[in-house]
């Protein structure tokens, strides 16, 4: 995973004197935050740009594997999710208590027990609308073009349609861009929550924040599922897929 301060940050309309995470580099003020979408669960809708983009960098760093580079940013990052509305900062704050809880051995087999071993559990947002088919190399192709167009490296080990990656692309890359690709794969988001949930693994947290960024339309999707004529992902997105090794 790329350090953050090395992606150069959104823009930002922050007034002089506006606090300042030494996480994203940029202001986590919330003066144009406006209340969470009546009914359901709480969404960001209308919240600053910057906040979204530091709950979608934060939740990107904690869906990676737990290694040591992960905690020696974890002071950073419950340093800005503090910062951060209750739609997202409650459940990246119970993900973050999970962390401290348990050692560190135990997360890490976790990890590997959920998104290695357990294939309804992917990460990968292609294989929940492609599988292992043709078409899957040809969509996670769109996302190196976008990442491409947008002047953001991608590391070697990481597959360009992973959750972490396009949220961190979303933070720090192309706002709008990875916007588009979020809400294109709404369905496929929340089919990854569901099954975190059915897991009670607490990664179900994180993606509970995921959700909370979303435009409240694809938010609404991602929590109640794909329309009836898309529901033809189930041969691929619950029994297909694993994660293709730890971060290391």
């Amino acid at each position: 995973m790329k350090s953050p301060s090395s992606s150069a940050a959104p823009s930002s309309n922050a007034s002089p004197g506006a606090e300042r995470s030494a996480f994203l580099g940029v202001p986590l003020y919330l003066s144009k935050r406006k209340p969470d979408a009546p009914g359901g669960d709480p969404t960001l809708v209308g919240a600053d740009p910057q906040v979204i983009a530091a709950a979608r960098l934060a939740a990107s760093w904690l869906l990676w594997y737990p290694d040591d580079a992960l905690f020696a940013k974890l002071s950073d990052i419950a340093a800005v999710v503090a910062e951060l509305p209750p739609a997202v900062a409650e459940p990246l704050d119970a993900f973050l208590d999970h962390v401290a809880q348990t050692d560190k051995v135990a997360l890490q087999k976790h990890f590997v027990e959920v998104f290695d071993l357990k294939r309804r559990a992917c990460p990968f947002l292609t294989y929940w609308t492609d599988g292992d088919t043709r078409n899957r190399g040809q969509a996670i192709l769109r996302f190196k073009q976008a990442y491409i167009a947008a002047g953001f490296a991608l590391d070697d080990r990481e597959l360009a349609d992973h959750l972490a990656v396009v949220l961190e692309f979303a933070a720090v890359g192309d706002r709008l861009t990875g916007d588009a690709l979020l809400s294109e794969h709404a369905a496929a988001i929340g089919l990854l929550r569901a099954a975190l949930q059915d897991l009670s693994s607490p990664y179900a947290h994180v993606l509970d924040a995921v959700v909370a960024t979303l435009p409240a339309r694809m938010a609404e999707m991602a929590r109640s599922g794909p329309p009836v004529e898309e529901v033809g992902l189930e041969p691929f997105g619950v029994r297909g897929g694993s994660r293709e090794g730890a971060l290391a």
